[in-house]
């Protein structure tokens, strides 16, 4: 199992913050962990309010918990209730049910983490956290093809928009997102190359 270093949780949440500030979002507190479950980092813009770590973290566990973005735990737990609320007395972390978490993948498609955010509204919270992990070089789970979606067994969600674009409320940069896509690319690149070098020696 691959592990996150620091600065790659770094990184994640920086992406988080530059996505959220194109967005014009509200402040927001962002927690990277890694496959462990185990908290990476964590950070909150100025301006957030009480018990962001523990919302982003519940949100972030349980999306490692069932090996799903929490938008599609929440989902389930609509679904199966009695289920969700067994895993829940099992769990041995906080399961807090809301969108907003999203799972970190590397390019082969092994969960090395993952990222949850907090403090706009779920949609929002989803998208930073998705610009997040390109940021820093890693797919979140809109970037695999259906090929892979079934390979991986994916729960992936219905594509996630930002409602207050639709309300005329605020708009993205294009420019901006499209340079830090452009630098996450190269970053995944990179990281390719570097594994097949290992694998070929």
């Amino acid at each position: 199992m691959r592990g996150l270093t620091l600065d790659e949780a770094l990184a994640m949440i920086e992406g988080t913050f530059a996505s959220a500030r194109e967005r014009k979002a509200h402040p927001l507190s962002a927690i990277v962990l890694d496959a462990g479950g185990r908290v990476k980092a964590f950070q909150k813009q100025d301006g957030c309010s009480l018990l962001r770590f523990e919302i982003a973290y519940g949100k972030a566990f349980g999306a490692l918990a069932m090996g799903r973005s929490s938008r599609m735990v929440l989902q389930k737990a609509r679904e199966k209730p009695l289920f969700m609320q067994s895993l829940t007395e099992l769990s041995d972390g906080p399961m807090f049910l809301e969108a907003g978490a999203q799972l970190v993948r590397d390019a082969s498609g092994e969960v090395v983490g993952a990222i949850g955010v907090t403090g706009d509204v779920n949609e929002v919270d989803d998208l930073c956290a998705i610009d997040g992990i390109r940021a820093a070089g890693f797919m979140p789970e809109d970037d695999f093809d259906a090929a892979s979606v079934r390979r991986l067994n994916i729960k992936k969600s219905a594509p996630i928009k930002d409602p207050r674009v639709d309300a005329g409320v605020a708009k993205p940069s294009q420019p901006a997102l499209t340079a830090q896509r452009k630098t996450a690319k190269k970053r995944s690149a990179a990281k390719k190359r570097s594994a097949l070098k290992e694998r070929s020696r």
